[in-house]
């Protein structure tokens, strides 16, 4: 999954050693180029595109975004670019850094990832319309222009199994504080435990505040490795568990995301976000890309990872079939 805030960064410093190796190299290489072929749908070709019109199209290489990539290379493709598809580059730094060069033209990224991996800014803005303005004001100075953001936020959130959302009568994290002290127990991994955008000050901006008998006991939270959070979530091992809002998981496992009525969590929303120089060429790009934005939601990408990472299908096949259904595109006869 996409990582918000501090564990971006670490990602990002990972990362920029293999990006070092990977434009050392003889020259970057798609892993998997693959994409049906497709036939206008709500997405048409564009009129008087020149027939050389060409575009690169990046994305990272966890399942969220090679599905977004490769919606990207079929909207473009349809509306009749020559595309490369160089999806699946390994990390958000080398992604960043195809995009700042001009070697990609375009890429979907998320408002709290530029902002604070990229932008170097220490915490993100909860308020989605803001977090965006605020980044696509500022990567504007670095030859980089932000697309209408796309409902999809994939944040932390807080889930519920369905069945015990229904028993305790919570739809939102500030129902937890009208929850008997007993039940209000939490699935963590390590770095949301400590990290100071975590547990401790959402407790506190929701009234439950940690280590007090009518707060949170620190009894009261588990510890779980990456994933296994959701598992455990599910098995009753505890009633809440700290989640992200775009995993597949949450579906397959019937849990509830829990409303952040209170904005705590910064926002992740996807934007398409173009080289500006190749968005000056070709400023079509805007238009065709916000034909697609407004139809991805959480709900939509759930269901598009689990199809990829539970059910094992192609990243493309689940785009494909997800642009058809919506209508963007048509199968061929």
């Amino acid at each position: 999954m996409n990582k918000p805030a501090n564990a971006r960064v670490r990602l990002a410093a990972a990362a920029a050693a293999a990006g070092a190796l990977l434009f050392s190299g003889c020259g970057l290489q798609p892993a998997d180029s693959y994409v049906p072929e497709a036939e206008p749908g709500l997405i048409r070709p564009v009129e008087d595109l020149p027939e050389d019109a060409k575009l690169t199209v990046t994305s990272k290489n966890f399942t969220e975004q090679l599905v977004l990539g490769k919606i990207a290379v079929l909207t473009t493709k349809v509306a009749g670019f020559d595309v490369t598809d160089l999806t699946n580059v390994p990390g958000s730094q080398p992604a960043r850094e195809l995009l700042l060069s001009g070697q990609a033209g375009m890429t979907w990224e998320y408002t709290g990832t530029g902002w604070i991996a990229y932008l170097g800014q220490s915490e993100g803005i909860p308020d989605k319309q803001e977090q965006w303005q605020a980044v696509h004001d500022a990567d504007l100075a670095n030859g980089v222009t932000w697309g209408d953001p796309a409902p999809l936020n994939n944040t932390y959130a807080m889930a519920i199994r369905s069945e015990a959302a229904e028993e305790l009568g919570v739809k939102s994290i500030s129902d937890i504080a009208r929850l008997p002290v007993e039940e209000r127990t939490f699935c963590l991994e390590a770095e949301f435990n400590s990290r100071p955008d975590g547990m401790n000050p959402m407790l506190e901006k929701y009234g439950m505040p940690r280590g007090t008998p009518d707060g949170v006991p620190d009894a009261n939270i588990g510890i779980y490795d990456t994933g296994a959070v959701y598992s455990a979530t599910d098995a009753g091992e505890c009633n809440f568990g700290e989640v992200f809002a775009t995993d597949g998981r949450i579906d397959s496992l019937g849990l509830t995301v829990l409303e952040d009525d209170r904005s705590y969590f910064p926002a992740y929303n996807a934007a398409p976000v173009f080289n500006t120089e190749v968005l000056l060429e070709y400023p079509v790009l805007a238009d065709i890309f916000a034909q697609v934005s407004p139809l991805l939601t959480d709900e939509e990408l759930r269901k598009m990872n689990l199809a990829v990472d539970v059910n094992g299908q192609e990243p493309a096949d689940v785009a494909f079939d997800w642009m058809v259904g919506k209508g963007l595109i048509t199968v061929p006869e």
